[in-house]
């Protein structure tokens, strides 16, 4: 690690401060060029723990970056991971008010609940579909904090991999009835196709990320634990949305889920 603990916990303060405020800042490696992958995690993790000391319960966690549509949208390379805290969640059919977001986007992901616990190193496709109860459709509400949604990767690890809101729904089914590579999924803004893709987009096999995840925590000592909601990313790229705007994902299979934005 490059940075300080006080220095951490400033920049946790800072990002969370923006997210609860809807206000954007410029992406934090431009003042902290040297701070590394730990760092970053580490700065994240602070963010998780300002949110429990207030009441807030952790009921999930995101894979973020793991499409190659969503890797050449953001010019990065590697997927990033973070969690999700129970204010994010919106019910089916619910509600995302754009005036506490800043520039948000969706992204269609397949969701995994898992009914055993994961743990890395070497988890591996076979091993989340095996832990996995059910899957089904969600769609995520992301909103980096950083201006112009221009930031790098470090920077994007800090601020929670750019969390917002999220809603799952459709049918939730077993995985082992249903093949998430060639699985279609059409997204819909107000009636409209506005994307369209197949699991695989999501490195090869959606659970490819949970895979990651579990490794990622694996080697930090943690574990996915049994029962954990898990978004395996975004399998086209991400869509803005603002408000007066209805969104639906179709997924193959396991039917539908859809929000409203509303100011």
């Amino acid at each position: 690690m490059k940075l300080d603990a006080q220095t951490i916990a400033g920049l946790a303060a800072h990002l969370e401060s923006c997210e609860l405020e809807a206000r954007d800042t410029p992406k934090i490696t431009d003042e902290h060029p040297q701070m590394d992958w730990d760092d970053a995690y580490a700065i994240q993790d602070a963010i998780r723990r300002r949110k429990t000391d207030r009441g807030h319960r952790i009921i999930g966690l995101k894979a973020g970056l793991t499409s190659h549509a969503k890797m050449k949208q953001m010019g990065v390379e590697t997927p990033v991971f973070g969690f999700l805290a129970d204010n994010f969640a919106v019910p089916e059919g619910g509600e995302c008010r754009v005036s506490e977001l800043i520039h948000p986007k969706v992204e269609p992901e397949i969701a995994f609940v898992t009914r055993r616990a994961l743990k890395g190193p070497g988890c591996h496709i076979g091993a989340v579909l095996a832990a996995t109860d059910f899957v089904l459709p969600g769609i995520e509400v992301i909103d980096s904090r950083y201006r112009d949604f221009k930031f790098d990767l470090k920077s994007v690890v800090a601020d929670n991999t750019s969390a917002a809101r999220f809603v799952v729904g459709g049918r939730a089914i077993p995985a082992s009835e249903v093949d998430l590579r060639t699985i279609g999924i059409v997204l819909e803004k107000n009636g409209e196709p506005v994307a369209f893709g197949a699991g695989a987009a999501v490195l090869g096999h959606p659970a490819a990320a949970i895979a990651m995840l579990a490794n990622h925590l694996g080697a930090r000592g943690e574990e996915i634990p049994a029962g954990t909601l898990i978004l395996s990313g975004g399998i086209t790229e991400a869509v803005a949305v603002a408000a007066g705007d209805s969104v639906t994902l179709r997924v193959q299979g396991m039917g539908s889920v859809g929000l409203r934005f509303v100011e």
